[in-house]
C-alpha cells in the first residue's frame, strides 16, 4: 500500500498546498481518502510530519537572508532609520497560535480532525478570504518592515483559527488576518511564511517525539522520497505565490476552496 509512487504523490500535495491558502490538511485527507490509505494510519500520520519538514526547509531556503537579518547575523544597510522587521515581532506573531497549540494539542487532535470538520472549515475560510478582499482599505503596511508589533500580534490572533480548526488553512488564516490588520497581501504573505518557520518546526517536532518509533529502517526510502519531493515541490510553489500573490486576490482561493468542499461533501456522503 504505501509505495513510492504514494510517497511521491503525497509529497506533490504537502508542498503543493502546505503554504498555499487552500488547506493542506483538506487535500491529504482527500489524498488520502483517494488512494486507499485509512485516515488512522499511523505510519502515513508520521509521514506527513516528515513531508511537512520538507516543506518548511523549502521556506528557510527562500528566505535565508531575512532569517540572517533577523538574527543580527547579516548587515542591512538598505534601511537605516526605518522601522525593520525584528524577532519581537516573529515572537509577538508565534505567541497566540503557540500557546493554544500546547495546550489544546491532544484534544484538537482527537475530537475535531474530521473530515466534517475540514469540510466547514473550508467554507468558512472561504468566506473570510472574500471579506478582507472586499473590505480591506489602503494598506498601512506595504512591506515586511512596516509591519507593526500590533499588528504581529493581531496576525497572531488570527492564525489561532488554523490551529484550532484544521482545515481552515494556516497561511491563508495568517494572510486575510494581515490584511484585515492593514496589511498588504504581499506583505502578509511573506510574514506568514516567516511565521510558519519556527511554528511548523516546533509542531513537528512534537509528532515526531511522539512516533519516531515508527522510522524503522525497512520505511527509509519511503520517507526519504516524500520529504525530497515535498521540499522540490514546496521551493517551487513559495516561489510562484510570492510572485503571483500581488495580483491575485484571496477570492479566487475561496472559491477553490469552495470547489473542494463540494468534493469533500461528496467523499463524506460516499463513505
Amino acid at each position: 500500500m504505501l509505495s513510492y509512487w504514494v510517497s511521491i504523490i503525497m509529497g506533490i500535495v504537502e508542498g503543493l498546498t502546505e503554504f498555499l491558502p487552500v488547506s493542506s490538511t483538506g487535500h491529504m485527507i482527500l489524498a488520502q481518502a483517494l488512494l486507499g490509505i485509512p485516515e488512522d494510519d499511523a505510519v502515513m500520520k508520521t509521514f506527513e510530519v516528515v513531508i511537512q519538514l520538507g516543506a518548511i526547509l523549502a521556506v528557510v531556503v527562500i528566505y535565508w537572508n531575512r532569517i540572517l537579518l533577523l538574527f543580527g547575523l547579516k548587515k542591512d544597510t538598505s534601511r537605516v532609520g526605518k522601522r525593520k522587521l525584528n524577532l519581537i515581532h516573529i515572537i509577538i506573531g508565534i505567541l497566540p497560535a503557540g500557546i493554544v497549540g500546547l495546550l489544546f494539542n491532544h484534544w484538537i487532535e482527537e475530537k475535531l480532525f474530521s473530515p466534517k470538520t475540514v469540510l466547514l472549515s473550508l467554507v468558512v475560510g472561504g468566506v473570510m478570504f472574500i471579506i478582507a478582499e472586499k473590505t480591506t482599505k489602503r494598506p498601512t503596511a506595504e512591506n515586511l518592515d512596516e509591519i507593526t508589533y500590533r499588528q504581529a500580534f493581531y496576525i497572531g490572533l488570527y492564525q489561532i483559527l488554523a490551529v484550532v480548526w484544521p482545515g481552515f488553512s494556516r497561511s491563508g488564516a495568517t494572510i486575510a488576518g494581515g490584511m484585515l490588520s492593514g496589511v498588504s497581501r504581499g506583505a502578509a504573505a511573506d510574514f506568514t511564511f516567516i511565521l510558519a518557520i519556527p511554528l511548523m518546526f516546533a509542531a513537528s517536532a512534537l509528532s515526531l517525539l511522539k512516533a519516531y518509533k515508527l522510522l524503522t529502517p525497512d520505511m527509509l526510502g519511503f520517507f526519504v522520497v516524500g520529504f525530497i519531493v515535498s521540499f522540490i515541490v514546496a521551493l517551487l510553489a513559495v516561489v510562484t505565490f510570492i510572485k503571483l500573490v500581488s495580483r491575485i486576490p484571496l477570492t479566487y482561493f475561496a472559491y477553490y476552496r469552495f470547489v473542494l468542499a463540494i468534493l469533500f461533501a461528496i467523499y463524506i456522503f460516499m463513505s
